[in-house]
C-alpha cells in the first residue's frame, strides 16, 4: 500500500485518534455511584434465624427491596463476618440500609 497524500493520511489518523479519545472520556467519566450505605444494628432474640431476619429486612428495608432472600442471607453473613448461620441470643448484627 502506497500513501500518495501524507497530509490527508495524517489528518485521518489524527481524526480517528481524537474520536477514540473523546469516546474514552465519555465512557470513563461516568460515575455509577449509589446511595451511601448506612448500617443499623439489631440484637438477636430467642427464635431468630438468619432466614427470619432476612425475610423481615426484605419486607421492611428499602436496601433489600426486590432482592432474593438467599442473597439477603448471604449479604448479612458477609457484612457480619459470620462463618455459619448459627446465631446467639443478644448477638448484635449490622444490617445495611439507606
Amino acid at each position: 500500500m502506497m500513501i500518495k497524500n501524507w497530509k490527508k493520511f495524517l489528518r485521518a489518523i489524527l481524526l480517528i485518534i481524537g474520536i477514540i479519545f473523546c469516546i474514552n472520556l465519555f465512557i470513563f467519566s461516568r460515575t455509577y455511584s449509589h446511595q451511601e450505605v448506612e448500617y443499623k444494628t439489631i440484637s438477636v432474640t430467642s427464635g431468630d434465624t438468619l432466614w427470619t431476619i432476612a425475610k423481615s429486612e426484605q419486607e421492611g428495608n428499602s436496601y433489600y427491596q426486590g432482592k432474593d432472600i438467599r442473597d439477603i442471607v448471604y449479604d448479612i453473613k458477609k457484612t457480619n463476618n459470620l462463618k455459619s448461620a448459627n446465631l446467639k441470643i443478644n448477638q448484635v448484627l449490622e444490617i445495611p440500609t439507606y
